[in-house]
């Protein structure tokens, strides 16, 4: 299981504490703030930036440099625009949109196979999991992590970005093994 600290909109020193007490995986939704954070705590040698959340691929250049992973791949145009950046291995989590909720991004589950394809190629980008955001309510946020879990095991992938602050243990008893925790961590968004 790792904790992927979601920093967005906290100042880089709350990320040096938390990094001080042992932390070393850190989340950001902003592709500029990412790498200003990610510039201000190069000293850090431990240190782990996921991206998380949609991103513009003309903002690539500001992600592929600095994070190990973005939990929210939803084309191969972007992929492609990250693997053209990178000269090391970038982990992908494809965001699926289980429940199919408009308000949500991610792709539907009839088009993961698909996109894992387009993505088999890619010289530095590899598929390493899945991601979603499930309903607000528990009884629907266990049904859409279940169905991303089998879709995960449908498609050989062994990673699962599923839960957050509100979430986090009916993700675990789901089989996530990155959540995503902001507010509990840092409080509330400033």
């Amino acid at each position: 299981m790792r904790l992927v600290a979601v920093s967005k909109t906290h100042p880089a020193e709350a990320v040096r504490e938390a990094y001080e007490a042992g932390q070393r995986d850190f989340g950001e939704s902003y592709a500029q703030e990412l790498a200003q954070k990610a510039v201000a705590l190069a000293d850090l040698p431990e240190i782990r930036w996921h991206f998380l959340g949609p991103l513009q691929r003309n903002k690539a250049k500001l992600v592929a440099p600095y994070a190990c992973s973005m939990h929210a791949i939803e084309s191969s145009r972007l992929a492609a625009a990250v693997d053209a950046l990178c000269t090391r291995p970038f982990d992908a989590f494809v965001q699926v949109n289980v429940s199919g909720e408009e308000s949500k991004h991610g792709i539907a589950p009839d088009q993961l196979a698909a996109l894992l394809r387009e993505l088999a190629p890619l010289r530095h980008v590899r598929a390493v999991g899945l991601m979603t955001l499930p309903p607000p309510d528990e009884t629907a946020a266990r049904t859409a992590f279940g169905t991303l879990a089998a879709l995960a095991s449908a498609h050989g992938l062994a990673e699962l970005s599923m839960g957050m602050s509100d979430d986090l243990e009916v993700a675990i008893a789901a089989g996530s093994t990155h959540v995503r925790i902001g507010t509990a961590i840092f409080g509330e968004r400033g």
